[in-house]
């Protein structure tokens, strides 16, 4: 999970599922089913995904994130599901709904440190790595990693 506004989150997401769908050096590619609500990630044109996010990358966009992790869930078999800029109690539960099936999840949220994070996924423990962006130097700057 990336956190901060404005510094990068939506592009270093995009940079992971491209680079873990297509594998990269001794990691095998990944299925990735990518939820991208707005076309921000994918840029999706007439069914075609104008930005590069790999070659095991499945995109489902212009639907709300809760219902496009659920659909990908049952129809699509992914390894790792990614979405960006979670928020509501109805992505918290799509979001959990896929943990408790053993599915990985790349994510980003608005915040600005560990307490702006929902409990109940700290709680359930979701994340392995929390990243904490700041665009005090440039936009993508790493202020801090969580090991959880």
């Amino acid at each position: 999970m990336f956190l901060h506004l404005g510094c990068g989150k939506t592009t270093i997401l995009r940079d992971i599922i491209r680079l873990l769908s297509n594998g990269i050096g001794f990691v095998r590619g990944q299925t990735i089913s990518l939820v991208d609500e707005r076309s921000e990630i994918a840029a999706m044109y007439k069914g075609m995904p104008q930005n590069d996010i790999g070659i095991r990358t499945d995109v489902m966009n212009t639907c709300t994130k809760a219902l496009g992790m659920r659909m990908m869930l049952r129809s699509m078999g992914p390894n790792i599901i990614a979405t960006d800029e979670i928020g509501g109690a109805e992505d918290i539960s799509a979001i959990l709904e896929a943990h408790t099936m053993g599915i990985k999840l790349l994510l980003t949220a608005h915040g600005n440190d560990m307490s702006d994070i929902p409990e109940v996924l700290l709680q359930k423990k979701i994340f392995h790595n929390i990243i904490i962006l700041d665009k005090t130097l440039k936009p993508g700057s790493i202020k801090k990693i969580v090991t959880i």
